[in-house]
Formats: structure tokens, sequence, C-alpha cells
């Protein structure tokens, strides 16, 4: 089982990572920061863009575990943009089979931007045929879902 770590947070140590470890405590996995890699914007064409690359790093993997600090009240716009590439370019259900989990984290999340970016989660899962496994927002939570993986 390979499984893919994307890091969303432009803090590669930080908190998100912290947690991911938490969740993959115990498995091997491959880490991609998000901030290394060119994401243009829906829409654009530019030189440079590095999409396509994440995205067969995701198809490759069996289980994605995509991580987000909290920005503005939901998912960060690193991960708000990787999500938005894949309309369009993925077909709907093309990602069956594969398992995702989500990690976001913030210094004091309220409960209503938990559950809206969970929602968005779902939705993508839903769409592209990913099996959603759970949220994880602190250690607790990730060593909870990680007895399940």
């Amino acid at each position: 089982m390979s499984i893919l770590f994307i890091n969303g947070s432009p803090n590669k140590g930080g908190m998100t990572a912290r947690i991911a470890y938490a969740l993959l405590q115990g498995k091997e996995f491959a880490m991609l920061n998000i901030i290394d890699y060119q994401i243009n914007c829906y829409g654009q064409n530019l030189k440079g863009d590095q999409f396509d690359e994440v995205l067969n790093r995701i198809k490759g993997a069996d289980v994605i575990v995509i991580g987000s600090p909290v920005y503005w009240h939901n998912i960060c716009g690193s991960i708000r943009n990787l999500l938005d590439r894949f309309y369009g370019r993925v077909n709907e259900g093309e990602l069956s089979g594969k398992k995702l989990y989500f990690i976001i984290q913030g210094a004091a999340p309220e409960q209503w931007m938990l559950d809206a970016s969970e929602y968005t989660m779902k939705r993508f899962a839903q769409l592209y045929g990913l099996e959603y496994m759970g949220m994880a927002n602190d250690e607790n939570s990730a060593y909870a879902l990680n007895e399940n993986m």
C-alpha cells in the first residue's frame, strides 16, 4: 500500500505535518510539500505548471492524506487551488479504489470552519471516487484514525 501525504502548509515542519506524522505513525509514506510545486490557478496556461506531476503522484498512491492549515476560516489556498485544478482534468470516479484522509488544523478553528472544510473534502472524494476515511484536526484524532488505517 502506497501512501502520499500532501502538505498544504508553507511551514513544512509545522503542525499540519506533525498531525500527519501522528496519523501515519508506523506507516511508510511519501510527502509532497505543495509549496515546492508550481500549480497554476484554474484557467491559467502558464509555463512551468506542475499540476500533472502532482496528479501523477496522486494517481500512483493507494492512500492520499491531504493536510491544510486553516486560513481565512477554511482550507488554505494551495490546497483549494489543487482541488480546483481537478475540474475538467480528472474524470468523475477516476480515483476509485483509493482512500482519502484529511487533516485540517489551526490555532483555534471553530466547529463551523472544520465542518465547512470537511464538507469540501467529502464532496471532492465523492466526485472523484475516493473513499473518504475521516478528518483529523489534532494529534489525538489523528492517532484514532491511525488505528483504522
